[in-house]
């Protein structure tokens, strides 16, 4: 699974993904924008490179000579968390110009799972245009938008649902309780 890190607020989804499907064995590759880079060390304890760890693999954002630049790579879903409004605007528009708007372009024309955390509040008519546009395309637009009705007691149990609700896309079960279990 190819996991990318944007600069968008929201790391600790991105975190916690990671978190969840190395406890689950599965094998994740990651890709961190610079700008991302950025972000975590604003938001987060964590450093890059204990992130890095988190994955069983790890590519470079501006080498297009690595594997998920190919259509003949095989991943099965590639998850973009959190998704800034350029990447969405990137990847709607067909500009591959880094490895995780290359890897996007591959996955919608080869007919993969893609899945877009996009983070921001409130959504402009051009950020709704540009989530129509690949929502049409197949594309999983997945905002992080809390369920109050867990009756959470922090952010990390919100986060953690989510990430329950990310993984439910790709076909992980995550042991998150369901509507009417509450």
């Amino acid at each position: 699974m190819l996991i990318a890190i944007t600069g968008a607020s929201g790391i600790i989804i991105a975190i916690k993904l990671l978190e969840h499907l190395k406890a689950k064995g599965v094998v994740t590759e990651l890709i961190i924008s610079k700008a991302a880079e950025k972000i975590i060390l604003i938001e987060k304890d964590h450093n890059i490179e204990e992130i890095r760890r988190l994955a069983s693999r790890n590519y470079e954002v501006d080498d297009l000579t690595a594997p998920p630049s190919s259509g003949s790579y095989k991943v099965n879903a590639m998850i973009i968390v959190p998704c800034s409004m350029k990447t969405l605007a990137s990847i709607a528009n067909g500009y591959a110009d880094n490895l995780i708007t290359r890897a996007a372009d591959v996955m919608i024309k080869e007919n993969r799972k893609l899945i877009l955390v996009v983070r921001e509040s409130p959504f402009s008519a051009i950020h709704l245009e540009n989530m129509l546009k690949l929502a049409k395309l197949g594309v999983i637009i997945a905002p992080p938008i809390p369920s109050y009705y867990i009756k959470p007691k922090s952010i990390n149990e919100l986060t953690d649902y989510f990430v329950g609700r990310i993984l439910d896309h790709v076909g992980i079960e995550s042991g998150i309780k369901r509507w009417g279990e509450y």
